[in-house]
C-alpha cells in the first residue's frame, strides 16, 4: 500500500506518518510538503533512513508536481491531506494565502485523485468550520459557521470535497478534530507556544479573560483514529475527533505554570483578538462506533508533552531563535 501525505512536515502529518509506518510493517509513504513556516524535515529525521518513506518538496497547488506525484501512487493507493494553512492569528493578518491553500490546493488534489483514480482521499479538517457553541456539542450534521478567515477557508476546502463525492462519485473522507497538543508542534499555538516561553523566562500572553474553551486531543490519538477512518470510515462520510477534555485556556496556562515551577505572574493578559470563538465541542459518536477511544488523558497527555519541549529545546530553539519571521511575526502581533 502506497500513501501519499500532503503536509507530511508539519505537526500532525509527521506525527501521522511516524505512526502509519509503525502500525503498518507494508505501507510506503510519500511525504509532499511544501516546507512554508511550519514544514520541518526535522521533525522527521528519526525516520529519514526508512527504505518505505520518501520526500518530494512541492506545493498542492501546483497541479504538475502534485499529478507527478500522485501517479506515483497509483489506482490502490490512498492520499491523506494535512496541508494546510493552519493559524488564526496569521488568517486575521493574511487571509489570502489561506483561501488559496485550503481551497484551491483541495481542488488541486482532488483533480489529480480523480484523474488517476486513486482508492481513498482522506481530508484532514478542524472543528473550527462549526464555529462556536455555547452548550452541547456540534455533530457531523451541524450547521457550517466559520468565524475567522482560516475556519472559513477550511470550510470551504470541506465543501469542495463533498461536491467531489456527490458530483464525481470520489471515494473520499472528511475527519475533523478538535485541537491538537503533542510534540513537534510549531511554537506558535497556545500550548508550545506558552512552555517555550516559560522555559525561556519570558511572559505567557493570553488572550483576553482566558475563559475560551477548546476541547484537547492529543496527536497521538488522532492519529490512530485517521488511520482507523481511513481502513473502515464510510466514503463520503464525516467523522469528528475530540479528545473529550475540555478546559479554558487559563486552567491550561497554570497547569503548564505549575508543572514548570513557575509563578503565576508569567500570564501577561493581552487584547483578544478578532472574532474569538469562545467554546468548542464536537460530539464523536460516529468515530467510536468505528472503534475509537481517545488513550491519552489531558493531564498526563500535556505533562508527556511539556516534558517533550524541555528535552528538545534546539528544536524549539532553531525556530524561535533562528526565524526571523517568527520573531517578526509576534513583536507585531503582540502590540495589537
Amino acid at each position: 500500500m502506497k500513501v501519499l501525505v500532503t503536509g507530511g512536515a508539519g505537526f500532525i502529518g509527521s506525527n501521522f506518518i511516524r505512526y502509519i509506518l509503525k502500525a503498518h510493517p507494508d505501507w510506503e509513504v510519500i511525504n509532499f510538503d511544501k516546507l512554508t513556516y511550519a514544514g520541518n524535515l526535522d521533525n522527521l529525521r528519526d525516520i529519514d533512513n526508512d527504505p518505505r518513506y520518501s520526500f518530494v518538496k512541492g506545493d498542492i497547488c501546483d497541479q504538475r508536481k502534485v499529478e507527478e506525484t500522485v501517479a506515483q501512487v497509483g489506482g490502490d493507493g490512498m492520499v491523506v491531506n494535512f496541508a494546510a494553512e493552519t493559524h488564526v492569528d496569521r488568517s486575521i493578518v493574511s487571509a489570502g494565502s489561506f483561501v488559496q491553500t485550503d481551497v484551491f490546493g483541495t481542488y488541486i488534489l482532488l483533480e489529480a485523485v480523480k484523474k488517476f483514480n486513486v482508492s481513498k482521499y482522506l481530508h484532514i479538517s478542524t472543528d473550527e468550520v462549526y464555529g462556536s457553541i455555547d452548550k452541547g456539542s456540534f455533530t457531523e450534521e451541524s450547521t457550517l459557521s466559520p468565524n475567522s478567515p482560516y475556519a472559513a477557508s477550511k470550510a470551504g476546502g470541506d465543501l469542495v470535497v463533498r461536491s467531489y463525492f456527490k458530483t464525481f462519485n470520489l471515494p473520499v473522507i472528511i475527519t475533523r478534530s478538535s485541537n491538537n497538543y503533542g510534540p513537534y508542534q510549531y511554537p506558535e499555538k497556545l500550548i508550545p507556544l506558552f512552555v517555550t516561553n516559560a522555559l525561556q523566562g519570558e511572559k505567557l500572553p493570553l488572550y483576553g479573560d482566558g475563559k475560551n474553551v477548546r476541547d484537547w486531543l492529543y496527536v497521538e490519538d488522532n492519529c490512530a483514529a485517521i488511520d482507523l477512518v481511513l481502513q473502515k470510515g464510510k466514503l463520503g462520510e464525516i467523522y469528528n475527533i475530540g479528545g473529550g477534555s475540555e478546559r479554558q485556556n487559563i486552567e491550561i496556562t497554570k497547569f503548564i505554570l505549575k508543572e514548570l515551577k513557575l509563578p503565576e505572574d508569567f500570564i501577561a493578559p493581552v487584547k483578544d483578538r478578532p472574532g474569538h470563538d469562545r467554546r468548542y465541542s464536537i460530539d464523536c459518536g460516529k468515530v467510536k462506533k468505528l472503534g475509537w477511544q481517545p488513550r491519552t488523558g489531558f493531564d498526563d497527555g500535556l505533562k508527556k508533552t511539556v516534558e517533550w519541549y524541555k528535552a528538545n529545546k534546539k528544536w524549539w530553539l532553531n525556530i524561535k531563535e533562528k526565524s526571523k519571521e517568527f520573531k517578526s511575526f509576534y513583536k507585531e502581533w503582540y502590540k495589537k
